[in-house]
């Protein structure tokens, strides 16, 4: 079932991607010849009207065939009116952008839904994608017991630490109430407090008193007891959750920038990057812990198809758009095949990148 709804959300992460082509050049009056999920061969289409809705075989993305795309396309004389290269620039920028705008906007809903709604799944994942944003706050229970520590089979994971010494705590004052304690002498490594910390804990709906002797750790600099707190979400308001949201965007979209800048230099980055395979069973990963790591994780898909579509290089979104900018900043016309050399150079880095990604991909799956 897993699988089912991995496949699904993907798909509808491509159908939403190519409906906003769609339904932008539908309303500046272009003429769209097909709807397609996945590339051909053809394994099933129907017609409706003037276009045509198709499922292809290769499930590598999906497409929106307008007519006249290409400005050598032969276009019957009445269907020249409604050719994408006869329209203005502004109108070709709208539908292009369009696409990547609408995963854009999907990835932003659904990291705010996390964000405003607190689900601890979801703010933790976020937080995880980019540590800039904090979407989690700590509180007093206890998360996890280190062990060997003076705190392992004293305090268990779930315990909510009340008080410490008969007074309520938070966990700067529980931090400071324990590093109080002291050695005999000057503290050394593993020293032990001479007196305890008397701990009132929440444990399965009643109160229960505890003792337990600190150690000091060098590395940390004060007395421990080896245990970690845990966290709750962050409360954000609708507006708080809006801003912080696309601030995780933004965090994302640089640190992708940066890494595939790197993927050409470093090989350690290289070997992080994943084909359709890869997001494929990252995504199914994702929806079998939870929906709230799921939903983070396809807004993050998401958001990558959006970036890797606004590349610069024809025949990518990106690439259209910087030309019909071009044009309109020109007032005439860029040439085919300058629009082409060009986008080879870039289409061949990006190339580089996907089977890079197939081939990590490969070498995933055979272990």
């Amino acid at each position: 079932m897993n699988w089912v709804l991995t496949i699904l959300g993907i798909a509808a992460l491509v159908v939403l991607h190519e409906l906003g082509h769609f339904l932008a050049a539908k309303a500046v009056g272009m003429r769209v010849e097909r709807f397609s999920l996945f590339f051909p061969p053809k394994l099933f289409g129907v017609q409706r009207g003037e276009t045509e809705y198709m499922i292809g075989a290769i499930p590598a993305g999906g497409y929106v065939k307008i007519t006249g795309m290409s400005p050598t396309e032969e276009i019957p004389p009445e269907l020249i009116p409604r050719a994408y290269y006869m329209q203005a620039p502004w109108r070709r920028i709208v539908v292009i952008a369009a696409g990547p705008g609408v995963n854009l906007l999907i990835a932003f809903v659904l990291f705010w839904a996390m964000l405003y709604s607190g689900n601890l799944n979801g703010v933790t994942t976020l937080g995880n994608l980019n540590s800039s944003v904090q979407t989690l706050v700590a509180n007093t229970s206890v998360l996890a017991v280190e062990q060997g520590e003076p705190a392992h089979g004293v305090l268990e994971p779930g315990d909510k630490i009340l008080a410490i010494g008969g007074h309520p705590v938070t966990v700067a004052s529980a931090m400071h109430a324990i590093g109080a304690h002291r050695c005999a002498g000057t503290p050394t490594e593993g020293c032990r407090a001479q007196t305890p910390v008397a701990l009132t804990v929440r444990r399965g709906g009643r109160d229960v008193q505890l003792s337990v002797y600190p150690r000091y750790s060098r590395p940390a600099g004060r007395m421990l007891i080896g245990f970690e707190f845990g966290a709750s979400a962050k409360h954000f308001g609708a507006f708080a959750a809006a801003g912080a949201a696309l601030s995780e965007m933004w965090g994302i979209t640089a640190q992708t920038l940066t890494n595939v800048e790197h993927a050409f230099t470093n090989p350690k980055v290289r070997k992080q990057f994943s084909g359709i395979v890869g997001i494929t069973a990252d995504t199914h990963e994702a929806i079998s812990a939870g929906a709230g790591y799921a939903l983070v994780i396809l807004a993050f898909v998401s958001l990558a198809l959006a970036i890797v579509n606004l590349f610069p290089f024809l025949p990518l979104d990106g690439g259209h758009i910087l030309w019909a900018v071009a044009e309109k900043v020109r007032g005439r016309r860029v040439s085919l095949t300058a629009m082409w050399r060009f986008s080879s150079v870039g289409m061949l880095l990006l190339a580089f990148l996907v089977i890079n990604g197939i081939s990590n991909d490969i070498s995933r799956l055979g272990g």
